[in-house]
C-alpha cells in the first residue's frame, strides 16, 4: 500500500510518500515561508525525483488538527483536491497522535505540546508497546499546568516533544517532579513522514473517508471567533 502524507498544521510544513514499510521520500521545511507557496512545490519534487504516478497512490493522510487555523486550511485544501481529482480516500490523522509517533518505540510516555496560544497546549499522552501506539488521553487543548499536574500524578517519565516544548520548557523545569526529556531536533516537529506512516496503519484498518466527509479537528474556535464571542459577553 502506497500513503501520500501532508502535515501543515503548524510552522513546519512537510510532504511525505510512504509504501509499506519504507519511507520513499520526505520533504520538510520549516524556514519563513507560507504553506500555500510550499507544499504543492515540494510535492511536486517528491513526484519527480520517486517518479510516482500519483495514480499509484493508495490514499492520501493528512495531519487533521488540531494546529494553525490557517495551516490546517491549507493542507485540508491541498489534501481534498488531490482526493477529487485522483478519485483517491482520505486519512484523518490526528495531528498529536502524529507527532507521537515520531517517538514510536520510546521506553517513556510520550507528550506532544503544541503551542496553542495563551498558556494553552494541545497534547496528548501517548506509551508505546513495541511498535504499537497506545493511547493514554486523546488529544485535547488545556492550560500548561494540567499537563505537569497530570504527569506528577502519574509519576512515570516523559519525553516531550513539539512547538510548545520552546514556550513551556521554564515551567516544565520549574514543576515538573518526574524524570524527563526532550526529543532531539530532527523527532521535535511535524512530519508527514509520521503522518504517512500512521495513516498507512488507519488505511489498513479501513479507516478511511472521502474528500467530501474529511473536515479538519480545530478543538478550538478560531481568534476571530473568540474576539466575536467576548464581544457578545459570551464565552468559549
Amino acid at each position: 500500500m502506497k500513503v501520500l502524507g501532508i502535515d501543515s498544521s503548524g510552522l513546519v510544513a512537510s510532504v511525505a510518500l510512504v509504501e509499506d514499510d519504507n519511507l520513499l521520500a520526505e520533504y520538510t521545511v520549516n524556514y519563513k515561508k507560507t504553506h500555500s507557496q510550499t507544499l504543492l512545490p515540494m510535492l511536486e519534487e517528491i513526484k519527480k525525483m520517486t517518479e510516482l504516478d500519483l495514480e499509484s497512490v493508495d490514499a492520501i493522510a493528512v495531519a487533521a488538527g488540531p494546529g494553525s487555523f490557517t495551516g490546517l486550511r491549507i493542507g485540508s485544501a491541498t489534501a481534498k483536491g488531490l482526493g477529487l481529482a485522483l478519485e483517491k480516500p482520505l486519512v484523518a490523522v490526528p495531528t498529536v497522535d502524529a507527532l507521537a509517533y515520531n517517538l514510536i518505540g520510546h521506553r517513556d510516555y510520550v507528550c506532544p505540546i503544541m503551542d496553542a496560544r495563551r498558556n494553552q497546549t494541545y497534547t496528548g499522552l501517548y506509551r508505546f508497546d513495541g511498535n504499537e501506539m497506545v493511547i493514554l488521553q486523546e488529544q485535547t487543548a488545556v492550560g500548561i499546568e494540567k499537563v505537569v499536574e497530570n504527569l506528577n500524578r502519574r509519576d512515570e517519565a516523559v519525553c516531550f516533544l513539539g512547538d510548545g516544548v520552546a514556550v513551556f520548557q521554564s515551567y516544565i523545569e520549574e514543576h515538573l517532579r518526574v524524570p524527563y526529556s526532550f526529543a532531539p531536533a530532527h523527532m521535535n516537529k511535524q512530519r508527514a513522514g509520521s503522518v504517512a506512516a500512521l495513516g498507512l496503519v488507519k488505511a489498513k484498518a479501513g479507516q478511511i473517508v472521502s474528500s467530501d466527509e474529511f473536515a479538519p479537528e480545530y478543538l478550538r474556535l478560531s481568534q476571530a471567533e473568540r474576539e466575536r464571542l467576548a464581544k457578545e459577553g459570551k464565552k468559549e
